[in-house]
């Protein structure tokens, strides 16, 4: 978990699709001089790409560059979402399956640098290339990848609550919710007491401590709903989606 993130969440509508689709289609009609849109949709998904290529065998700069061909050769052509199947209800599953095909095509890897125009390239080297956890040295390679995006969902999701409620000043409401449930879960460890929760941060009786905790809890689930509904169909998918990343989120703590 970082620091006092300031994170922006839930895409540019809440309507299912709306993230990616709109992202996309704006940057094929020419929508996206500043190259913003792209940009934002390289934050949401080019980790769980370059770690699923770094996993596979590459190395750090062949893993930046084929992560970059693969979202200019394959999420921004318009093929990619005729051939999407709606039926999946995932994005990230058709956008694993469209990298692993992009794989399969050992030509159009050698030679994509060679067709992409330079300004048209929308640099990686922007963020740190993350260190592979050990947990995805040990697993499967489609693994890897939902490993990633879970964990960036997460990291996401957790950063904007912790930026809310810093905002309003509000810190006190944030410890405590971490210290009580964000935690424990991620270190595997007993949750402190009600009682050490507010002689920690002076908090003035136990009622108080678990209606602050029980406040942010809410809005944690509220925002990390927010952030699954712009990558699934309906709201049956996202039931299973959320149901899904809190078993994740508890399993963190045995990785």
């Amino acid at each position: 978990m970082r620091g006092h993130d300031q994170t922006s969440m839930g895409g540019i509508r809440e309507t299912f699709l709306t993230t990616h689709w709109s992202l996309i289609e704006n940057i094929q009609s020419g929508m996206d001089k500043d190259k913003a849109l792209i940009g934002l949709l390289l934050n949401r998904y080019w980790k769980p790409v370059y770690c699923y290529l770094r996993r596979k065998g590459y190395d750090n700069e062949q893993a930046k560059d084929l992560t970059q061909s693969f979202f200019h050769e394959i999420v921004l052509n318009r093929d990619f979402i005729v051939r999407f199947d709606k039926a999946e209800g995932r994005f990230r599953s058709y956008l694993l399956h469209a990298l692993k095909q992009f794989l399969i095509d050992k030509h159009r890897i050698e030679s994509a640098q060679k067709r992409i125009p330079k300004d048209k390239l929308v640099p990686l080297d922007i963020v740190e290339p993350p260190e592979l956890p050990q947990v995805v040295t040990k697993v499967g390679l489609e693994d890897c990848f939902n490993y990633v995006w879970k964990t960036e969902l997460l990291d996401r999701t957790l950063s904007h609550v912790q930026a809310c409620y810093f905002d309003q000043g509000m810190e006190t409401h944030w410890y405590a919710f971490n210290d009580r449930v964000v935690q424990p879960i991620l270190q595997g460890t007993e949750p402190p007491s009600l009682r050490e929760i507010c002689a920690k941060h002076n908090i003035d009786d136990e009622i108080k401590a678990s209606n602050m905790i029980v406040t942010v809890k809410r809005r944690f689930q509220t925002l990390l709903k927010k952030n699954l509904r712009s990558t699934v169909i309906s709201e049956n998918d996202l039931k299973g989606e959320f149901k899904e990343i809190f078993i994740f989120f508890s399993k963190k703590a045995q990785d």
